[in-house]
């Protein structure tokens, strides 16, 4: 028959249920509160569920058994423990005549106080009934705590130095602030990589205010990996117009700035400052006259065959009386510079 962990306490000697409900703030003596059984408690506790971790999980491992642990054997879940089988109010009810009620209320309550009480227990049960006995016992007691464990519990502070390991980096935790009377302490710790504070929490417990802040140093790590990758460039093609509709509404000066895109070099990055400035003037035209046609330069120079103005002038005049025959011939003359000026041209020409 398994005992439970309630049972054991019910069969303990009185002697050492006194001690083990007895504050060292209540006694005089500190050899007479519950931190003996309390030391002891806490090593049997962490054997109890380390063994039935490695029975219960066979392929996990040494890792993940350990998170595992961490969680289950921590002061937050002994505290909830202690917290199920009522171990607060038996220490209420066995603290001395002569003390303050309200200061014996607050250490009942105490989440620390709790958890030593169930380490002190486990202890107590072990002296007197043994490893086997206890053992059971004991995983009864945190057999829910187990299932949670392996079903969704975050350990931020095995998560960190994971992460850390990757790039050679160790945490430190630091103990800024300690406050409050010795059954309700507060422990403000801060997380320091590198020289840097990371994060900071507070709690009742130095092990819950490193986990508050190892949470926070995840979070802030998380951040400054996301703002230093680097973003993401996607470079737009200039799209071609189809060519129906590349004249429509355009104008030449459009017309010119896309010949000039398409006809661009490509330069790479690291050559620009060495290459030499692109020629970008355009090429003179081809102005050679083709077979059969007349170079520009003497068709500029072409007269029409029509009478020149000069000799137009040097004509006489005609009175009104005189007749076609009276009239000097002149067409001879204009014929004979027309002739002289036909080789001239054919000179240009060549």
């Amino acid at each position: 028959m398994t005992l439970q962990l309630q049972d054991l306490l019910d069969r303990l000697d009185e002697r050492l249920v006194r001690q083990a409900f007895t504050h060292s703030s209540l006694v005089e003596d500190r050899g007479r509160s519950y931190e003996r059984l309390e030391f002891l408690g806490d090593s049997v506790l962490s054997l109890c569920i380390t063994s039935e971790l490695y029975r219960r999980f066979p392929h996990h491992t040494e890792g993940h058994l350990a998170r595992l642990r961490a969680y289950v054997v921590s002061r937050e879940t002994c505290a909830r423990v202690a917290t199920t089988y009522d171990l607060g109010r038996r220490l209420a009810r066995s603290a001395p005549a002569g003390h303050d009620p309200e200061e014996v209320r607050q250490l009942s309550r105490n989440s620390n106080v709790l958890a030593d009480l169930t380490e002190a227990v486990i202890g107590a049960a072990f002296l007197t009934f043994g490893l086997e006995t206890v053992r059971p016992a004991v995983i009864e007691a945190f057999d829910e705590h187990i299932a949670f464990a392996e079903r969704s519990h975050v350990d931020n502070k095995t998560e960190l130095q994971e992460v850390l390991a990757k790039s050679a980096r160790a945490v430190v935790y630091r103990v800024v602030e300690q406050t409050g009377p010795a059954h309700d302490r507060r422990f403000l710790v801060e997380a320091v990589v590198d020289g840097e504070v990371l994060g900071s929490g507070q709690g009742q417990s130095k092990k819950r205010a490193e986990q508050m802040a190892a949470g926070e140093a995840l979070v802030q790590l998380s951040s400054s990996e996301r703002s230093q990758r680097p973003r993401k460039v996607r470079l737009l093609a200039r799209r071609r117009r189809p060519a129906a509709l590349a004249g429509e509404g355009r104008t030449p000066a459009d017309a010119a700035l896309d010949e000039s895109a398409e006809t661009l070099p490509v330069i790479a990055d690291d050559a620009v400052d060495s290459a030499a400035p692109a020629d970008t003037s355009p090429a003179p035209a081809d102005t050679s006259p083709g077979p059969g046609e007349t170079p520009p330069a003497a068709a500029a120079e072409r007269v029409p065959e029509t009478v020149p103005a000069a000799a137009v002038e040097a004509e006489p005049e005609t009175s009104p009386g005189a007749t076609a025959d009276t009239a000097p011939d002149t067409a001879p003359e204009r014929r004979g510079r027309s002739r002289r000026r036909r080789p001239r041209r054919a000179a240009t020409g060549d």
